[in-house]
């Protein structure tokens, strides 16, 4: 487990020269496995099949033992999560026979992707993740180095939360790879060791499952040492800018623990207190002045006004995060937004060889070392893409269409297919990627979006069967007026706070009896009764989900919608309603013809863990 506190404080970290060479063996290694691609991937390939040569899901699709590419790509079919599914549900309840993978499964990690409206469990074996996650650290941190001038120096205050571990009915951890990683003896050891991972959170603060506890005591602790900070980020913008909301709420009771150096009361956590008190000391001073900043109408720029070191934010803000990007811009005086990393619960995949770059512009260079990648050509949205629709199943012409990392081409849009040390083989992670560049004979990777996702706020990934199964399951409630839903749409608006779902809905209205409001209140609390697991938690338990609004528009919205998107280039044959819009001047057209608003009037119901292990599909 994690080192104790003392530790943190009193371990040396390494030396410069120590430093030096590790950098240079990771850059090193860099410029090795991007020149020689396909050499690295065939062998990478053929380890991963050596390794489960036996296992049960390779011998029932009859490899036999090979491990060359020429009969794996012909004998296993591309799957999605639902092809594997029973199996996974096996070594769930405790199967422990090699069904996927020769090594132990040491633990699933709860993905925010879903499967039927519930989270997915990807597979992982004892110490591969972290093997995984340990190389692709270093070479992230290798490549700050060469961009980053102030790197080794200062800390970064990073908003790192964990969720607390649930057992599958056979026994497993069920976790985040985010807590797996934050839980694990080397993140404790990066801490120690390694300067550019000097955080201002102490690792108790990290390790506290109570959300409230946890993310008062990390802002409380990255306030008090504000001069030496020098980075700040969060893993996802959402719980960076979450961070700083609670800031906005709550920063008069933390001025009153740094004025007089005592921790509030409702950080009951004894570790959690024991670490704090090793950082807070009385200091008016300070406190007056986060005070004064606080005070102020206008947060803009709040970023660099209470930790006025701050070169960067490190968060991602590719794909669907970049909604995040203008409020990222706002609280920071539009300091640059780091995206570093590439990864998924399935996979770590790859790194940003230019972090300092536009977020417009960010690639990610794919390390071929981590798992034996495929690709999927993708014809479909190009510019803006609001989802992306992907077929469940592939045809035989569509299967042999797959292409190896060495023969992806400039400018192609593609699916990503993994096969993994952990067990997935020929498996669709779901993310859309395009080819935008090199790195020596490596390709460099746009990443578009995820499969069908269309409203995220954090980890809620709504795609659109959901969002169509739950407005169809609210919309009985108007039947009895003789009322029908003719068309809808969807936004998140993250004007609020917290961000929250809005659908708007164009009504035909064939009877005399007015809907009273109290119906669109169980319209809106069907919907969110009926969205994924995490949608429900984040309302429910983090509270970092609104309340769903229901916003009634005019007679002829939607016509006027269409007209305005034709005249704009779209084609009136192949028009139709998209179920989430995104683009302002859209969102403008609809709130200009909204009659009425309802919110959800309570919670969805919510049980930590029990559709995992209660889903019968």
């Amino acid at each position: 487990m994690v080192g104790s506190i003392a530790e943190e404080t009193k371990s040396p970290k390494k030396s410069t020269w120590g430093m030096a060479e590790e950098i240079k063996k990771n850059l090193e290694f860099i410029e090795e496995v991007t020149s020689n691609v396909d050499e690295v991937q065939c062998r990478v390939l053929a380890e991963i099949l050596s390794q489960n040569a036996h296992v049960e899901y390779l011998q029932r699709h009859n490899l036999n033992g090979s491990t060359d590419r020429e009969t794996f790509k012909k004998v296993l079919p591309v799957i999605t999560y639902e092809d594997i599914q029973p199996d996974i549900k096996r070594i769930a309840y405790g199967d422990k026979s090699p069904i996927l993978c020769s090594k132990t499964i040491s633990e699933l990690f709860t993905s925010s992707g879903t499967s039927g409206g519930e989270s997915k469990l990807i597979p992982t074996v004892e110490g591969e993740f972290e093997r995984r996650s340990v190389q692709i650290q270093n070479l992230l941190m290798s490549v700050m180095s060469q961009v980053d001038p102030d790197f080794g120096k200062g800390k970064g205050m990073y908003f790192m939360f964990i969720k607390s571990e649930e057992k599958t009915p056979g026994g497993l951890p069920a976790v985040f790879g985010s807590t797996s990683i934050y839980t694990s003896p080397h993140f404790n050891y990066s801490r120690l060791h390694h300067p550019h991972f000097n955080y201002t959170s102490p690792t108790a603060t990290i390790l506290c499952s109570d959300s409230y506890q946890s993310m008062y005591s990390q802002m409380l602790c990255g306030l008090c040492q504000n001069q030496e900070v020098l980075r700040v980020g969060s893993l996802f913008p959402s719980g960076f800018i979450s961070a700083i909301r609670f800031l906005e709420k709550h920063w008069s009771l933390l001025c009153n623990d740094i004025r007089t150096g005592t921790l509030n009361t409702q950080i009951t956590n004894p570790s959690v207190r024991e670490a704090v008190m090793e950082i807070l000391k009385p200091d008016p001073k300070l406190a007056n002045f986060i005070e004064a900043e606080c005070s102020k109408d206008s947060w803009q720029g709040i970023i660099t006004r209470l930790w006025p070191n701050t070169k960067y934010v490190e968060t991602i803000v590719t794909g669907f995060m970049s909604q995040y990007i203008p409020t990222l811009d706002y609280y920071s005086n539009s300091l640059p937004l780091v995206s570093t990393m590439y990864a998924s619960s399935e996979c770590h995949l790859g790194i940003n060889l230019n972090p300092f770059c536009q977020p417009t512009e960010v690639s990610y260079t794919l390390i071929p070392t981590m798992c034996y990648f495929e690709f999927l050509p993708y014809h479909g949205n190009s510019g803006v893409i609001d989802s992306i629709v992907l077929p469940k199943s592939l045809n035989e012409k569509e299967q042999q269409q797959l292409v190896d990392l060495a023969d992806v081409k400039i400018g192609q849009e593609y699916e990503l297919v993994v096969t993994t040390y952990s067990g997935l083989y020929r498996y669709r992670v779901g993310d859309v990627l395009r080819v935008a560049g090199y790195k020596n004979n490596a390709p460099q990777f746009n990443f578009l979006c995820r499969e069908n996702v269309i409203l995220s706020i954090g980890a809620d990934y709504t795609n659109e069967v959901e969002l169509q199964n739950a407005v169809r399951n609210a919309v009985g409630n108007l039947m009895p007026f003789d009322a029908h839903l003719t068309e809808y749409t969807s936004y998140v608006d993250f004007t609020t706070i917290p961000s929250h779902y809005v659908l708007f809905w164009e009504l035909s209205l064939n009877g005399s009896i007015s809907i009273p409001p109290s119906v669109f209140e169980v319209c809106c609390l069907t919907i969110e009764e009926s969205l994924n697991y995490f949608y429900r938690e984040g309302r429910s338990s983090e509270k970092s989900i609104g309340p769903l609004e229901i916003r009634v528009v005019e007679t002829g919205t939607f016509d006027k919608f269409m007209d305005y998107r034709i005249s704009l280039g779209a084609s009136m044959n192949q028009y139709k309603t998209p179920l989430c819009v995104k683009y302002a001047p859209f969102i403008e057209i609809l709130n200009s013809r909204v009659v009425s608003s309802y919110f959800s009037p309570m919670c969805p119901k919510w049980v930590p863990g029990y559709k995992k292990w209660n889903n019968s599909s």
